[in-house]
């Protein structure tokens, strides 16, 4: 089994060098080619590699913090599954961009405050979670996209235990 994985490697190996060298051949004909307009080639050249890269336009998307996908974090009121109106927009731009890139996969994991059961918060966190999902499901998103973790208590975002505290730990988190 171990000669099969050596041989693949080898020939992976071979098809890259044999790669390198066309494009090495290819560089110099372009060159010679363009002698008088090589600067305005090569921007041509950035600007049309820019444009077919579909990556730089996702990975912009996703960070921008003027689109509603910066939203990742989805709050709660107390002893609630309800999600809130403010929260509405961002969640129909997730399951929109699910729907968009079918290959992403998210992860929504829910979380409860302190108060309660960690039995009770687990189950709450789940609920929420689940609130998300549905609403992605209705806009859209397909269900094997969208996986749900609940951490109850147990992952809080800010240790106090006070009203600030307590609204930071009722959330759902959107993970990509």
């Amino acid at each position: 089994m171990s000669i099969r994985i050596l041989f693949v490697i080898g020939l992976a190996f071979l098809l890259l060098g044999c790669s390198k060298d066309q494009v090495k051949e290819e560089e110099p004909v372009e060159v010679t080619d363009l002698n008088a307009n090589s600067t305005t080639s090569d921007e041509d050249s950035a600007q049309t590699f820019g444009a077919d890269d579909d990556s730089g336009s996702t990975f912009s998307q996703l960070d921008d913090p003027q689109s509603p996908l910066s939203v990742r974090i989805i709050y709660f009121e107390y002893d609630s599954t309800q999600i809130r109106s403010d929260y509405r927009s961002a969640i129909e731009a997730h399951s929109l961009y699910l729907q968009q890139n079918p290959n992403t996969y998210i992860t929504l994991e829910g979380h409860a405050d302190e108060r309660g059961s960690r039995e009770y918060n687990l189950a709450l966190g789940e609920g929420r979670a689940k609130a998300v999902k549905q609403q992605m499901l209705l806009l859209g998103a397909i269900s094997n996209q969208i996986r749900l973790v609940s951490y109850g208590e147990e992952r809080p975002a800010s240790d106090g235990h006070d009203d600030m505290s307590w609204q930071q730990n009722r959330r759902v988190e959107i993970l990509y």
